[in-house]
């Protein structure tokens, strides 16, 4: 980003990160001026959060752009001896108070069709490889031939105020499933996850919060009858009726009460969801009954306003593409997926910098900027647009 270290500084101290403010924080994480240093705080930062999105900085980079950009001139070693974790924690507190900054002008709603619910979050995870040196702290691929280090980022996205509450750094270990309870949910929360998310107690969770959420059918998954709590045989009812709207119990131990909603989908495209599911079920060929299955579009939430229709339930849940094309964004304009071979500390910093920029472009940029936009044109901005064009 083609930014200088004095409008970064000025960009902090907009969004409510004065200098003293950035003193504050560096005193309480332990990141403070060594006597007689050279580093500057403020410009340290700066130049971290822009280099950071522009490639993978090493210590030697930051050395140079500190000196050229600001005229503090200091060896790669120096920097060395800052990116630590005293400087990562440092970096949390400051994308903490982004998260929690609140955009001035008054947020409107961004989709109709969910207008009613107080938060609507996205949430999805994306996969980064890292250097293999990093393996016994984050896991991966590994067989007789070849090993592959990865780390997951998870994202949550609240789709009304435009804006990210939630960012975590884990291993790759921890899938979807296992980080689904990480996600704080309040009462009237709407949230879509894809079906790597599911499971009975995440939608018991939701139930008992007074949230709501919708997931695709998961094909492990069992619906009672609500009367007489005898298991439903999904695909007789499907073929005897065409579609279903009615109300189930999950087969656990609360017998959640649920909606189950199902619609007839073209043979062009229940032909091409077969053809996927025998391609990712390579190893065990999917049954005649899971086959047949592909012919409905099929979705369960704890919707149970059945003034909410089927169209209603499909629009909310197309809604989740709007945190593909942020991952897009990341990987295409911002230079998420480079690393070169660092430590386990420069990652965490080079990563948490460059969420930072990320939640620091979508609310104080990109909110107001597709906002105006909406209200003129009637148009929604173009996210990866935006960024290639910051960058």
């Amino acid at each position: 980003m083609e930014m200088s270290v004095s409008d970064l500084l000025q960009a902090l101290s907009e969004i409510g990160l004065p200098p003293t403010e950035i003193d504050l924080l560096s005193r309480e994480a332990e990141f403070t001026q060594r006597r007689g240093g050279k580093i500057d705080v403020g410009s340290f930062l700066a130049v971290l959060f822009r280099e950071s999105v522009c490639c993978a900085p090493s210590f030697n980079d930051l050395a140079i752009k500190l000196d050229t950009e600001a005229g503090i001139f200091v060896s790669k070693q120096a920097i060395a001896q800052r990116v630590d974790t005293s400087c990562l924690n440092l970096l949390k507190a400051i994308l903490a108070k982004v998260l929690l900054s609140k955009f001035s002008q008054k947020k409107k709603q961004a989709y109709h069709s969910c207008s009613t619910f107080k938060r609507v979050l996205v949430q999805d995870s994306t996969v980064i490889r890292l250097p293999k040196r990093l393996f016994e702290k984050f896991s991966g691929v590994r067989n007789a031939y070849s090993t592959v280090c990865n780390a997951r980022i998870q994202a949550v996205y609240d789709l009304i105020a435009e804006e990210f509450t939630y960012f975590s750094i884990d291993t790759y270990s921890k899938n979807d499933i296992k980080a689904a309870p990480d996600l704080e949910i309040f009462k009237g929360d709407f949230t879509l996850r894809d079906r790597g998310y599911i499971s009975y107690d995440e939608m018991e969770r939701h139930v008992k919060i007074g949230a709501h959420t919708i997931y695709r059918h998961k094909k492990c998954h069992t619906y009672l009858y609500p009367d007489t709590e005898e298991e439903i045989d999904l695909l007789e009812v499907l073929q005897t009726k065409g579609h279903i709207d009615m109300e189930v119990l999950l087969n656990n131990d609360s017998k959640t009460r649920m909606r189950l909603v199902a619609t007839p989908v073209s043979e062009e495209l229940a032909n091409i969801r077969r053809m996927k599911l025998k391609k990712e079920s390579s190893s065990k060929k999917p049954s005649a009954k899971l086959l047949q299955l592909m012919s409905w579009t099929i979705y369960i939430t704890t919707v149970l306003d059945l003034s909410i229709t089927f169209d209603n339930i499909f629009a909310m849940y197309e809604l989740r593409w709007r945190i593909e094309t942020i991952f897009k964004s990341w990987k295409s304009c911002l230079s998420f997926s480079k690393l070169h071979n660092v430590s386990e500390i420069q990652l965490r910093v080079i990563i948490t910098a460059r969420l930072t920029v990320i939640s620091i472009i979508h609310r104080f940029i990109y909110a107001p900027a597709s906002q105006r936009i909406f209200q003129y044109y009637g148009r929604r901005l173009s996210l990866v647009k935006l960024t290639r064009y910051l960058t």
